[in-house]
């Protein structure tokens, strides 16, 4: 299960997708919308996805994972749209017959999103907004378009 969704992330489908009879373990990783960043208050964020490359890139962190960690198994399921304080934005499930390569692949996984799925975050703050692609900062967003490194 790699997923690409537009609503709420089921966490249980993503944990079932994962689980069988030679699971000793299964390591979640949620990642959620939080009202402070930095000392900003947040009051919620947008996510925007290249869809069908994101589907590909989550599919290829799969294949890593499997190469690295035979024995695991990897879904990965991320929201886009509009985020609320609270929402979950990413959910994260490896499973393996030992908890130390669940905890080393699920953590990779993390990683390896940031480093290179096309997927970029708007957060809107009381006082202004700005477009955080990946692991980098971007420039910030005037509400006139998107910043021209994201080439949409």
């Amino acid at each position: 299960m790699f997923d690409i969704v537009k609503g709420p992330i089921d966490v249980s489908k993503v944990i079932d997708a994962v689980a069988d009879r030679n699971t000793g373990a299964i390591v979640t990783f949620i990642g959620s919308v939080r009202e402070m960043t930095k000392g900003k208050k947040t009051l919620y964020l947008e996510y925007e996805a290249y869809e069908s490359m994101a589907k590909k890139k989550l599919e290829q962190i799969g294949s890593e994972i499997k190469t690295q960690f035979p024995d695991a198994k990897t879904a990965i399921v991320h929201r886009i749209g509009r985020l609320e304080i609270t929402d979950i934005a990413v959910a994260i499930a490896v499973s393996a017959p030992h908890r130390d390569d669940a905890y080393r692949a699920n953590r990779y996984a993390i990683e390896r999103i940031k480093e290179m799925v096309p997927i970029w975050k708007k957060e809107h703050w009381e006082n202004g907004e700005k477009w955080i692609g990946n692991q980098q900062e971007t420039v910030s967003y005037e509400k006139t378009g998107v910043p021209k490194e994201f080439g949409l």
